[in-house]
């Protein structure tokens, strides 16, 4: 796993083969989200992703007649802002600077700057795209 300089994970994340998260600077991962790499999860800088959240890159294919897997990789752009127990699902990118509220479930791509939520996730209004900010949060023992 590439982890970026800056970044902080908070207690009890987990992991589905870890070796294929790239994860970039000043970076925050809230406690107990599940990251799988199994078919490329990039987390850009400067993204914030919020507890509970859940990002998966492979799915049941529930027409297959074997119950086949599928899914692609998941893309979060940087200043990205993923709020607390959504999900996210294989072969979505989240574009830079968007946001995905609390709760939601995102099923398709997100625009730049977009702000999405409901299940499944749909477009809410646009954000500002005036940011500069660097996250820089850790607390001893996180």
């Amino acid at each position: 796993m590439r982890i970026g300089a800056h970044t902080s994970f908070h207690w009890r994340a987990t992991f589905y083969q870890p070796d294929g998260v790239r994860i970039g600077a000043h970076t925050i991962i809230g406690n107990d989200c599940f990251l799988d790499g199994r078919r490329t999860l990039v987390i850009g800088d400067n993204v914030n992703i919020g507890g509970h959240v859940q990002i998966f890159t492979l799915e049941h294919n529930p027409d297959a007649h074997d119950f086949a897997v599928q899914g692609g990789p998941v893309v979060i752009g940087d200043r990205a802002y993923v709020a607390t127990r959504a999900t996210i699902l294989p072969g979505v990118t989240i574009g830079e600077g968007a946001v995905v509220a609390a709760g939601a479930v995102v099923t398709k791509d997100v625009a730049p700057y977009a702000i999405v939520g409901g299940v499944p996730a749909k477009f809410l209004r646009e954000r500002s795209r005036d940011l500069d900010y660097v996250l820089d949060f850790h607390l001893p023992l996180q």
